[in-house]
């Protein structure tokens, strides 16, 4: 008795190992939510977008002027009760948005005064001038004279600024002792973002999820080194300051993330072997802490002399703890 033939899928079948096909190539994640960030904090608006603005808000304001007037003039003098009710509360509104407009306007002031102090020291230092040196670190140290995280290091600087008779060295003493707590404040501030955005972007699988939370988590960031540094921008302030951050960033190509940046945190090759949203986390969180390390520069009244500037690699390695293993 003849055997019946094998089927020809069969026959298929036994020839190909699916054991011993190559693994089909995963791209590398690219952080695409801070890409589309990145991308978000640089439209500009045209001329006659700005100008149909500009338009519609001078029109809004006016509109809503002449109703309010109009809404109290008729109470008045149909009901005094009511008419100056009306007057007292469109006057609070009034003041309030007076109020939120002089702390936006004095947020900006503080920040172009940052800019001052670090602009004077490269000068300070550049040409040697101990006595302009000596006025910025008086000027440091009353800006931080209220804050009870610098008391230590204002002690040790009034005892010894005397003793220091070049510019460059005051300038290294006023840097250690003043901005040592500051640094480190700060960069908590940037692991604890980093951290945020590579664990939403992870686990919540939401479109434009990732987007909001990089928004949300990269101004609150810089906002917090801000105030950190003293700054207190507020709210118009921290998008003018996410503005010029990723200019900084975009301006000397770190927005991409390099290989040596992937290999210094993921421990080589983990991103190929792990879920293409769990890669996205990680490099998000890694172009969080560019982000973070960007704003410290910005936000600093020193630039970094006597201490090490912060290193983007070691701050996601201590961010990404814990979800990102390195066997």
């Amino acid at each position: 008795m003849t055997r019946p033939p094998k089927p020809f899928v069969q026959e298929i079948d036994d020839a190909i190992d699916p054991g011993a096909a190559p693994p089909v190539p995963d791209a590398l994640p690219e952080g695409q939510a801070m890409q589309a960030l990145a991308a978000l904090s640089q439209r500009k608006g045209s001329g006659v977008m700005r100008f149909a603005v500009w338009a519609f808000g001078a029109l809004f304001s006016f509109v809503l002027s002449v109703a309010a007037w109009d809404f109290v003039t008729n109470l008045l003098a149909r009901n005094a009760v009511l008419g100056w009710t009306a007057f007292v509360l469109v006057a609070v509104a009034v003041l309030a948005a007076l109020i939120l407009a002089g702390r936006e306007w004095a947020a900006f002031a503080r920040m172009a005064r940052i800019d001052g102090f670090r602009d004077q020291a490269i000068t300070a230092r550049s040409t040697a001038d101990l006595p302009e040196a000596r006025r910025i670190v008086v000027a440091l140290t009353r800006l931080y004279a209220a804050r009870p995280d610098t008391a230590w290091g204002r002690a040790r600087l009034a005892e010894r600024e005397a003793e220091v008779l070049d510019a460059d060295a005051l300038l290294a003493l006023a840097e250690r002792e003043l901005l040592t707590p500051l640094d480190a404040e700060a960069r908590l501030a940037v692991e604890t973002a980093a951290r945020q955005v590579a664990t939403v972007t992870a686990l919540v699988p939401l479109a434009l999820a990732d987007v909001a939370a990089a928004l949300f988590s990269n101004l609150r960031m810089i906002r917090q080194i801000a105030q950190i540094y003293g700054g207190r921008s507020g709210n118009f302030g921290s998008m003018r300051l996410l503005r010029r951050v990723f200019s900084s960033l975009i301006a000397t190509g770190a927005v991409a993330l390099t290989d040596d940046l992937i290999s210094s945190v993921a421990g080589g090759g983990v991103l190929s072997k792990v879920s293409r949203r769990f890669g996205e986390g990680v490099v998000n969180g890694a172009l969080t802490a560019r982000v973070g390390v960007a704003a410290i520069d910005i936000c600093r009244p020193l630039p970094f002399v006597a201490l090490e500037r912060p290193a983007v690699s070691s701050l996601v390695s201590r961010a990404l703890a814990g979800l990102v293993s390195r066997g």
